[in-house]
C-alpha cells in the first residue's frame, strides 16, 4: 500500500508521459509508491500482460511503410499491425509506424529484431509497443521488416499506406531514374508480380505451377492417351506464358501497354534493369 499522497497532479503527469487511462496512471503510482519510474515500468509490463492476453486474436489491419535513406542506396519497408481498421486508420498510429521506419533507417537496422531493440524516446522500439499496447487496449507489433541495398532504391507508399514497395535499380539515381523507379513500383503495387524475371522465380513456385498445369490438363478428355512428355512440353508453354503475366520485367508496362516494364526502362537507359523488389500490403 502506498505511504505517499498521490495527487491528480501526479496522476495527470505520468498519463502525460504514458498516455495510459488515468485509473491505470493512479494504480501504478500507488503501486510503486509515487516512484515515477517505476510507475512507467508498472505500466509496461502492465502492457505486456495486455498484449499476452491478446495474443490469440489476430492482427489482420495496420498499415505498411516504405522509406529510404537520403542517398538512396538503403531502403526498408515495415508492416506495423493492429486488430481493427479503427486504430489502423487513427493518426497517431501512423505518426507511430512512421517514427519506426525512421528509427529503422536513421539506426540501419538489418533484421526486425534489430529495429525493435533501437533506442526510442529513451526506452526501446519494442517497449514502445507494449506501451502502446497498455495506452489503447489492443494489439499491435511490428510482424514484418524487409530491407534491400542497391545503386538506387525508390520507395512508394500506396494511399492509405495499404500497400508498399521498394524497388532496387542497377544504376545511380538521377531525376530520371527516380521516376522511372517510381512508375515500376506503382506497377508492382498494383499487379503483384512473383518475381524480377523468369530466373528469379523460386524452383517451388515453378515447380507447382507446372504440377497445377499438368493435373488439369491430364484432366482434360481432349488430352486422354496423349503421351507424358507431350503434356510435359504444352506445361512448358503455358509455364512461359504465366511468367510472362507474373514476372516484372516481362510484363506489360502498365503506362503503356506496347512494352514490357524491362522495354520501358532501356527507354531511360539502355542498361537500366530492376534488381530486387520488396511488396507488402495489408489483407
Amino acid at each position: 500500500m502506498s505511504t505517499v499522497t498521490i495527487t491528480a497532479t501526479d496522476v495527470n503527469k505520468l498519463r502525460q508521459q504514458t498516455g495510459a487511462g488515468m485509473m491505470d496512471c493512479r494504480a501504478a503510482l500507488q503501486e510503486t509508491n509515487g516512484d515515477f519510474e517505476a510507475a512507467i515500468d508498472y505500466l509496461r509490463k502492465k502492457g505486456q500482460k495486455v498484449a499476452a492476453k491478446r495474443s490469440d486474436r489476430d492482427a489482420k489491419e495496420g498499415v505498411v511503410i516504405a522509406k529510404t535513406t537520403a542517398d538512396k542506396k538503403v531502403g526498408i519497408v515495415i508492416n506495423l499491425t493492429s486488430e481493427t481498421d479503427f486504430v489502423a486508420k487513427n493518426e497517431d498510429f501512423i505518426n507511430l509506424a512512421l517514427s519506426f521506419s525512421e528509427t529503422a533507417i536513421n539506426n540501419n537496422c538489418t533484421s526486425l529484431e534489430s529495429l525493435k531493440a533501437c533506442a526510442y524516446d529513451n526506452i526501446t522500439v519494442g517497449d514502445k509497443i507494449m506501451e502502446t499496447v497498455a495506452k489503447i487496449g489492443e494489439k499491435i507489433d511490428i510482424t514484418s521488416f524487409e530491407r534491400i541495398e542497391a545503386e538506387t532504391v525508390v520507395p512508394y507508399n500506396h494511399a492509405g499506406y495499404r500497400v508498399a514497395v521498394l524497388v532496387a535499380l542497377n544504376k545511380p539515381g538521377n531525376d530520371a531514374i527516380e521516376v522511372a523507379g517510381k512508375d515500376v513500383a506503382m506497377q508492382i503495387a498494383a499487379m503483384n508480380p512473383v518475381a524480377v524475371d523468369p530466373q528469379s522465380v523460386p524452383a517451388e513456385t515453378v515447380a507447382r505451377e507446372k504440377a497445377i498445369i499438368m493435373d488439369q490438363m491430364k484432366a482434360d478428355p481432349k488430352m486422354e492417351g496423349k503421351p507424358e512428355d507431350m503434356i510435359s512440353k504444352i506445361a512448358d508453354g503455358k509455364i512461359n506464358a504465366y511468367f510472362k503475366e507474373n514476372t516484372l520485367l516481362a510484363q506489360p508496362f502498365v503506362k503503356d501497354g506496347s512494352k514490357t516494364v524491362g522495354e520501358f526502362l532501356k527507354t531511360i537507359e539502355s542498361d537500366l534493369t530492376v534488381t530486387a523488389f520488396s511488396r507488402l500490403n495489408i489483407g
